[in-house]
């Protein structure tokens, strides 16, 4: 799929690594308590080796996703949900959601709803 930076993410580039997803929206109130702790979360551990961070924006249109991000300066890795993307990878009910995904392809954490800064900064205990 196509992030809203224009790179591509391909399912095969997450095989062997920790892989992130964060569901989200410009117009969720708990999107926007949340989404600065995966920011920061992102910034802190970006270069760290064996994982991936996609967020996976459900707005309207992608310019509408883009916009949020730049407004407010977010810089995680994001794409727009197009309905092909809901088919092959359905949101699970609620928002926001956050799905970690460990190296050897288990869901380790399904979270469902504003997560604290706790809540996201513990997802570091999967990257090592």
């Amino acid at each position: 799929m196509e992030r809203l930076d224009g790179t591509r993410f391909e399912p095969a580039d997450a095989e062997g690594r920790v892989l992130v997803l964060y569901w989200w929206a410009s117009t969720c109130p708990f999107c926007a308590v949340t989404t600065p702790h995966i920011e920061r979360f992102w910034r802190t551990h970006a270069t760290q080796p064996g994982w991936l961070l996609l967020g996976l924006s459900i707005d309207r249109t992608a310019d509408a996703a883009r916009r949020y991000l730049q407004q407010r300066g977010y810089t995680f890795p994001s794409a727009w949900v197009t309905p092909e993307v809901q088919r092959a990878m359905p949101k699970p009910k609620g928002l926001p959601i956050t799905l970690v995904r460990g190296r050897d392809g288990r869901i380790v954490m399904a979270e469902r709803g504003q997560l604290f800064p706790e809540d996201v900064e513990g997802i570091a205990r999967f990257l090592t």
